[in-house]
């Protein structure tokens, strides 16, 4: 190739190749991540433009324990079929049976973490997020915008989780409805909703859920009061 060729290549600016090489390291120190450690609250950081706050390690603990029990009584009865997990009826079931609770977070990454470090094998979890950072999840990240409430891949059937527990990004009205088609779109009947209290109305119009007692706290001091929504008997409702 000749001078005046390598002339009309395009140049990047000094601060576009810097913020290239900015994002090359910090896909490189996602990659990298091995074992538990990727499950780390806080090993992904906080993104305060896309209004990511993360729980405490007790609230993501005490949320992923209520999921637990929550999803695991009856549990969803499913068989495994080219890799893939598939309901079933009692019926229809072979020898190959196995008991799976399939949960879902959606907008909620510090409950998926958690829930990830109890090791539970007879759980199938999915983690619905619009931050292609959590792709470090492989299978397990869906990629996911509210604004596009039901645009998920043909892999998410409907009505095929246990549990939906749900933190939309933003404290509005269109916010919530919209995470509202999500959740009803995927849930089999259970919602554990998290949001501001000035949501509670709102939350109730749309999902038919109630507050509980059980306040979640974040890592960083938020100016709203949240607090957590179910429409089921739940282990948060009751006195710590």
């Amino acid at each position: 190739m000749s001078n005046s060729e390598d002339e009309d290549l395009p140049q990047l600016s000094s601060h576009a190749l810097a913020a290239l090489q900015e994002f090359y390291a910090e896909q490189k120190q996602y990659t990298d991540l091995g074992g538990d450690d990727k499950y780390n609250i806080g090993i992904i950081e906080e993104n305060w433009q896309l209004s990511q706050f993360w729980y405490t390690p007790e609230t993501a603990l005490r949320l992923a324990e209520e999921a637990v029990a929550a999803a695991g009584e009856g549990g969803s009865l499913r068989f495994a079929e080219h890799e893939e997990i598939r309901t079933a009826s009692l019926l229809s079931l072979g020898t190959h049976t196995e008991i799976y609770s399939v949960v879902a977070c959606v907008s909620a990454p510090s409950v998926y973490q958690k829930l990830r470090e109890l090791h539970r094998d007879d759980f199938s979890i999915c983690i619905f997020e619009y931050d292609h950072r959590f792709a470090i999840y492989g299978e397990e990240f869906i990629f996911y915008d509210y604004n596009n409430p039901v645009d998920l891949p043909e892999k998410i059937a409907a009505h095929s989780f246990d549990i939906v527990i749900a933190d939309p990004p933003y404290l509005s009205e269109e916010c919530l409805r919209k995470t509202s088609e999500t959740i009803k779109y995927l849930t089999r009947g259970k919602i554990l909703l998290c949001t501001g209290a000035v949501m509670e109305e709102e939350a109730a119009k749309l999902l038919g859920v109630k507050m509980c007692k059980f306040i979640p706290k974040h890592t960083r001091t938020l100016g709203n009061e949240f607090r957590c929504y179910v429409n089921y008997d739940s282990g948060l409702d009751r006195e710590l």
